[in-house]
């Protein structure tokens, strides 16, 4: 195995287009109960796992869109009900989609406050 400077690694950031920070921040705050770690003007950024959630509000239109983030979850159904708990709404209830001799694999899916499709995901071992 070589060191190469060009090969992708792990996430470091993700960017997500929203319309309102604050009502983006108290959702992801407190309803999915990610850290938060600062704002700026039209921005936050998030924690999850290591992973740098940038909600923006984009000013450029090239820059609209969404992307399907997936959070890893160790039980899709004590997250599902958790979640639903603090409000959150799921547009699909946790449900097996794929399954293999290693695992089975479980999502349940929702949207955030500006339409933005987000999952919970757990791969559950056969």
């Amino acid at each position: 195995m070589t060191d190469d400077l060009t090969a992708l690694g792990s996430i470091g950031q993700i960017s997500v287009r929203i319309t309102d920070v604050d009502r983006a921040i108290a959702f992801y705050r407190d309803q999915l109960g990610l850290t938060f770690l600062f704002r700026f003007p039209g921005m936050a950024f998030f924690n999850c796992g290591g992973v740098r959630l940038y909600l923006t509000n984009p000013e450029h239109p090239e820059f609209a869109g969404t992307s399907i983030i997936y959070f890893r979850v160790g039980s899709i159904a004590a997250a599902h009900a958790a979640l639903e708990a603090r409000g959150v709404v799921f547009t699909q209830p946790p449900q097996k989609i794929h399954a293999d001799d290693r695992h089975e694999l479980w999502l349940a899916s929702f949207k955030d406050p500006d339409g933005n499709t987000l999952a919970l995901m757990s791969e559950v071992p056969r």
